[in-house]
């Protein structure tokens, strides 16, 4: 029999924990208006494995309870403040089996409490767990400061995959860049550049890391933009001179350009490269297999006949005169030939210019940003997103998904069903991450930023998102590894004749 003080003490442990419960307001007037989220997390279509959508209250109140449920669950949980602390496993138990993720928003003013309307999410096809990016200051010149990491979509979990810092000193700069993945990331499969100090391409195959140089005589500069073979034996590459000049009275700021470029096939196996194409009166870049394996989507722009030399100074005063077409090659993966270059959408003819084609898992569609000159759109305001449809030939501009600053690189996931895509939507300056899903109907939806531990966690990180790449695992090579590969000297590949 327990005393009376004990009795005493467990009523006042009661009593003070009903007290301190989250409970949705018994009394309250209703709304008409939507809550003022931070980030806009309100009428979405989300995979049913994200991390919570983290958001803070933008109306001003003086206290705030959200309630959490689902069409499954309506009881859901109820959690207090501005900015609630969403529970990973909780929500990840409320998504599990529901189709609709509601939330309730109240807020309260001078002691009444009032509810907003009630925010619907639509909870739909899964997203592969894992994403890489580059981290970068979007500081034009700098590169010391930069890193290569891989984010948990799931959850919040970030980690390096390599940084800079681990071998670049004030001596010896580094630059790394352009990771991609052979069949995102399903073999550990994966290949990345390093410029300047150590220089040379990383490529992990097998649970091993060497380190490779592209550039021969024959070729403008070593391997640039990346594109995996389908059956993973094979890297398509643009070989790229390029310059960078900066605006004085524009909003573009800046221009990267190719004083000239070709496309490269790298033997993985054999270590040894071939030429895809190396017209001196074509730039070709941003190369990307269709996942079929028989054909290489990229992007060539006709240039005059003049020295690379002559061509940086035509381009210093012309440099809105480039434009970019759609162009393929068939390709025969027994004996290794490419056709003719095939123009899909000629996009110099209607003055405007297209980069970075990636074509859907299913093959049905290819997205890439179009904007009015040139190749590096990652600058220029006007770059939207555009899809074309390959079963009857439409194409059409991406209005449900873009804005009035930049869209640019973009990326699909293993499904077919979600994009995610850079932006510099939110200040102008900084590029930051969002999701779509892409409906049975070719429509995507309402894009959203990915979620973040805290509301204000990206607006409050000085660094530029480059290069988004979905992943069903993550890289498992360590910094360690990293660094001791990058240090070796690069193994010279040849080009065959």
């Amino acid at each position: 029999m327990k005393t009376p003080v004990i009795n005493i003490l467990l009523a006042a442990a009661a009593a003070l924990t009903a007290a301190c419960s989250t409970g949705v307001p018994a009394r309250y007037s209703e709304s008409d208006s939507a809550p003022s989220l931070k980030p806009d997390y309100t009428s979405l279509e989300i995979p049913r494995n994200i991390a919570p959508l983290t958001f803070r209250v933008l109306d001003e109140a003086d206290g705030y309870v959200s309630h959490f449920r689902s069409d499954k669950d309506a009881g859901g949980f109820v959690l207090e403040g501005q900015s609630p602390v969403i529970p990973v496993s909780r929500w990840h138990r409320l998504l599990a089996d529901a189709d609709t993720v509601y939330v309730d928003v109240y807020a309260r003013r001078d002691g009444e409490w009032t509810r907003f309307r009630t925010v619907a999410n639509a909870v739909t096809d899964s997203i592969d767990p894992y994403i890489a990016y580059r981290l970068i200051e979007p500081s034009y010149i700098g590169f010391e400061e930069m890193s290569i990491s891989q984010r948990c979509l799931e959850n919040f979990d970030e980690s390096e995959i390599f940084n800079n810092s681990a071998l670049s000193t004030e001596t010896t700069g580094q630059c790394i860049n352009c990771h991609s993945f052979h069949d995102y990331n399903r073999g550990g499969s994966m290949q990345m550049h390093v410029r300047v100090g150590y220089g040379g391409t990383v490529i992990g195959r097998n649970g091993q890391l060497k380190k490779i140089n592209l550039k021969t005589p024959e070729t403008v500069s070593s391997g640039v933009y990346p594109s995996w073979h389908p059956d993973g034996t094979m890297i398509a590459y643009s070989t790229n001179t390029t310059t960078q000049r900066f605006h004085t009275r524009s909003t573009n700021k800046v221009e990267v350009q190719d004083a000239s470029s070709d496309l490269i096939l790298y033997d993985v196996e054999a270590d040894r490269s071939t030429f895809i194409s190396n017209d001196s009166l074509r730039l070709e870049s941003f190369p990307c297999w269709h996942p079929d394996g028989r054909s290489l989507w990229y992007v060539s722009a006709t240039v005059p006949s003049l020295s690379e030399h002559d061509m940086k100074l035509y381009q210093a005063l012309h440099f809105r005169d480039f434009h970019y077409d759609l162009c393929r090659r068939t390709f025969d993966p027994q004996t290794r030939t490419f056709g003719p270059e095939e123009v899909v959408v000629d996009a110099a003819a209607d003055t405007v210019s297209i980069t970075l084609p990636r074509p859907s898992p299913d093959g049905r569609y290819v997205v890439f940003t179009r904007g009015s000159y040139g190749t590096f759109h990652i600058w220029h305001r006007d770059a939207d997103l555009w899809m074309l449809d390959t079963a009857d030939g439409s194409m059409r501009p991406l209005d449900e998904v873009n804005s009035p600053d930049v869209e640019s690189y973009h990326s699909w996931s293993s499904n077919g069903r979600w994009m995610i895509f850079s932006t510099r939507r939110d200040d102008g300056s900084y590029t930051r991450l969002y999701l779509t899903h892409l409906g049975d109907n070719g429509r995507f939806s309402k894009p959203f930023i990915i979620p973040q531990a805290t509301a204000d966690a990206d607006s409050r990180r000085f660094k530029s998102y480059n290069i988004p790449e979905f992943m069903v695992r993550p890289v498992e090579f360590s910094k360690k590894e990293f660094v001791e590969a990058i240090e070796k000297d690069a193994v010279n590949v040849p080009m065959e004749k």
